[in-house]
């Protein structure tokens, strides 16, 4: 889930840090430029892990600011393709469920990554899986099984999902669109700089809650089948 990146920048360290240790008063101007950020074909940056090699501080013209050229290595967060991860429903369309690890909140699993056959019920906004019925049943079929038979995807379940790619999404300005000498005003872009796909269509996948009741009464049935014997 969390990998080491080895980045290089030039950071400047206030006059008021001077008395400090050097190295972590680099540190701390590193964590106020990348935490939280980011970072494109990289992942979500978190933390500054180590310095591997700082330069000699130089003063520029007209700043009284010590410039140094760093290679640091920072904590990123990409996970892996078909790693499991743990993460909590944060709502749910027709088009899949939106998923949280409370600090990133851009985890999708798209509507064919569900177990199937699901329905999305638009009055419960949530999506449900119906083990009983018959794999190639219809959505509308599936609204009209009885509420007792379906498996939902509940609001702040908690999921475990299988990672299966990631995007990655640049919105740097270009230059300005014209037609016949007229500006084009620029589309408001919605998408999230950092998308993971995931999957829950396998067997222990999806909310916990659902394998953890199965578990319960396989042990119910064994110790049964004990006690007989």
């Amino acid at each position: 889930m969390f990998n080491l990146a080895i980045l290089k920048d030039t950071v400047a360290v206030h006059p008021s840090d001077f008395g400090g240790p050097q190295g972590q008063a680099i540190i701390n101007e590193l964590n106020k430029k990348y935490a939280n950020r980011i970072l494109h074909d990289v992942g979500l940056c978190i933390c500054v892990f180590d310095l591997t090699e700082a330069g000699e501080g130089k003063v520029r013209y007209g700043d009284g600011f010590l410039w140094y050229k760093v290679i640091f290595r920072m904590v990123v967060f990409r996970p892996f393709q078909t790693e499991v991860l743990l993460a909590k429903v944060k709502s749910s369309d027709h088009d899949g469920v939106r998923l949280s690890l409370d600090f990133f909140d851009d985890i999708y699993v798209p509507v064919h990554y569900l177990p199937t056959p699901n329905a999305f019920d638009p009055n419960e906004r949530a999506h449900f899986w119906v083990p009983s019925s018959d794999s190639e049943s219809k959505p509308h079929e599936l609204l009209d099984t009885p509420i007792a038979e379906r498996m939902w995807i509940d609001k702040g379940e908690i999921i475990r999902v299988r990672v299966e790619s990631d995007e990655f999404y640049d919105d740097e300005p270009g230059p300005i669109k014209m037609t016949e000498g007229v500006q084009v005003a620029k589309e408001v872009q919605s998408r999230a700089p950092f998308t993971i796909f995931a999957s829950m269509a396998e067997q222990g996948l999806g909310p916990t809650s659902w394998w953890n009741a199965a578990q319960m009464e396989e042990d119910a049935e064994e110790g049964g089948a004990m006690d007989e014997g």
